[in-house]
């Protein structure tokens, strides 16, 4: 069974980029950070925009529906693959109750919302996976490969 909390008391020291969401201005700090790893991993422009924009999809998740959490992102360089960058969003919120529901496309429980967040981080990359526990939280893990030219 996925040990939820065990990922969000990760040490930051694990990761290249650790940011705590607490503030509606964490979400601009991480999708600017997730941005720079990106490009000094050396994705191209069109990944680091998509990588950028999954990270502030998941950091606007965190802050809307648990109030705070962490986005933990790591590189990591395969001569023959490429770039990789691994993204985990963690918190302790309320949890999901039917993931299944919430990725469906269109659906929210935010008025504001249309509802693509969770569903649009998972067309954007690579590999995408989630667990959720009610009570206890939501961890995200989601990953990017670069692209060889």
């Amino acid at each position: 069974m996925f040990d939820i909390a065990k990922v969000y008391e990760s040490p930051a020291d694990d990761f290249d980029v650790f940011i705590r969401i607490t503030r509606e201005e964490d979400i601009a700090v991480a999708r600017q950070m997730a941005k720079q790893l990106a490009q000094e991993a050396g994705f191209s422009l069109a990944d680091v925009t998509k990588i950028a924009t999954a990270v502030s999809e998941l950091a606007r998740n965190i802050y809307r529906y648990a109030g705070q959490g962490k986005i933990m992102l790591k590189k990591k360089t395969e001569e023959k693959e490429g770039p990789y960058l691994e993204i985990i969003a963690s918190d302790q919120g309320p949890g999901i109750a039917d993931i299944d529901l919430v990725m469906t496309k269109g659906y929210t429980t935010y008025e504001r919302s249309l509802g693509i967040g969770l569903t649009g981080v998972k067309r954007l990359m690579d590999s995408f996976a989630i667990y959720s526990e009610v009570g206890k939280g939501t961890v995200v893990i989601a990953g990017k490969k670069g692209r060889k030219f």
